[in-house]
């Protein structure tokens, strides 16, 4: 039996994938509404295909907020989401509390995984904090990598690339009951130490982001020069060294936490060590300057242009297929653009009443455009491709579309007459605008 103590966002996918694989669960949470809505079938989380594999999976995970159920598990897994503030430092008090919460419940030589990202040296000095408050219990310490996605986290649960596994000795085998869960996935398992494992996410983090910044750069260069990005990429894609994978899509800037609280713990770190991070700060300032690149274009064929205008906005969520809204270019946008009016929709994510004077939320897409100026589209969720663009048009007082991510057929709307602006393309302004 396998427990998992915390579930957030990481903790309800990593335990009903596990449950996938056969594995009798315990899910355990200190919050009952929590524990009892997931106990009923209701997500309070949005993945593609997670209803169904929990509904297949339902009669083996226990759902509870009784932390000594997990006393009969062999193996525990910690779980919980580490926020970030609003300077993107992870918040390391709430797995804190459940590592003691439910280590005094945990059975003599149980093997505990943390498998919430940590900074480097958390894992080590919680091993030794254990020994020293819980020596008579056992217990073996491991972390675990995680490789949560928003929008693909069932995917990745249930088909992992690989395991990275960080070990007080590596060179040791690892406990019997969590080797027996990790080889139930099928996939390469990387033992190494814990400072090791604990780097690697963010080395990975640092690659992806190095993608970003190249991306964007690049993109920014051929918006200037009157040439595509997107004819650019296929070369890049046949390049062995870079790949058929490799993220080349220019974005807003880096959304999400964890991209960003990673570069936050390099620049501290080497600050802290005295190492050079200049090419971290440098991506830092380059997804800063990426962010404003919708108000700019808004500003140079509508603010600058109409006295009061209408902006209609689709999507707010940071990315397609989440309810998670944490550094989200649209939000920023809509605190950017301060005193004129905006309406706003998105399939998932409603806005807190407070959170802005000048927004109005509507139920549809088609509801935002009413009278609008232009349309700007934040968030590529799929239905918004699927909108008849002809009935946008008679919605909307402007012509101006900003779609950063390219949702919308470009030759549809040059046809309708509309000025369509895509990151990493030239934009032909149409007379119209507003």
């Amino acid at each position: 039996m396998i427990g998992f103590a915390g579930l957030s966002h990481l903790g309800i996918v990593s335990s009903v994938a596990t449950a996938s694989k056969g594995y009798e669960i315990v899910a355990y949470d200190p919050d009952p509404a929590l524990c009892d809505r997931l106990s009923n079938g209701r997500l309070p989380i949005l993945e593609p295909d997670l209803p169904d594999l929990l509904a297949a999976n339902r009669s083996r995970i226990r759902f509870t907020s009784d932390a000594t159920a997990l006393s009969k598990c062999e193996l525990i897994v910690f779980s919980v989401d580490i926020t970030t503030d609003k300077n993107n430092r992870g918040d390391l008090s709430p797995l804190q509390w459940l590592i003691d919460k439910v280590v005094a419940h945990a059975s003599p030589g149980t093997v505990l995984v943390v498998l919430s990202q940590v900074p480097p040296g958390f894992t080590r000095k919680l091993a030794d904090r254990l020994k020293r408050l819980h020596d008579d219990r056992g217990v073996q310490l491991f972390c675990q990598v995680e490789t949560l996605i928003f929008g693909r986290a069932v995917e990745r649960a249930v088909h992992p690339e690989r395991f990275i596994v960080g070990c007080n000795d590596p060179n040791s085998a690892l406990p019997a009951p969590y080797a027996e869960f990790l080889k139930a996935f099928s996939c390469p398992i990387l033992q190494m130490q814990y400072e090791s494992a604990e780097l690697a996410k963010i080395s990975i983090n640092m690659c992806l982001v190095s993608s970003v910044c190249v991306a964007n750069t690049m993109a920014e260069l051929c918006e200037a020069i009157g040439t595509d990005w997107s004819e650019i990429v296929p070369a890049l894609k046949l390049d062995k060294r870079i790949g058929p994978h490799a993220y080349l899509s220019p974005g807003l800037g880096i959304a999400g936490g964890n991209l960003e609280r990673d570069m936050v713990t390099v620049s501290t770190l080497a600050s802290e060590f005295g190492t050079d991070a200049g090419v971290v700060d440098a991506w830092l300032s380059n997804s800063r300057h990426r962010r404003d690149w919708v108000l700019k274009a808004l500003h140079s064929v509508v603010m600058s242009r109409s006295k009061d205008p209408i902006i209609a906005i689709w999507g707010l969520a940071y990315k397609p297929n989440t309810m998670s809204t944490k550094n989200s270019p649209s939000l920023a946008l809509i605190e950017a653009l301060g005193p004129f009016s905006v309406r706003a929709c998105d399939p998932q994510v409603v806005l807190k009443s407070h959170s802005s004077q000048n927004v109005v939320q509507v139920e549809s897409a088609l509801d935002a455009c009413r009278g609008a100026d232009a349309l700007v589209i934040m968030t590529p969720w799929r239905e918004f491709s699927a909108i008849g663009m002809i009935e946008v048009r008679e919605l909307m007082r402007g012509r101006v579309i900003v779609d950063p991510f390219s949702t919308l057929d470009a030759s549809l709307c040059a046809e309708l007459g509309f000025s369509h602006f895509r990151l990493g393309s030239p934009v032909i302004i149409k007379e119209r605008v507003a």
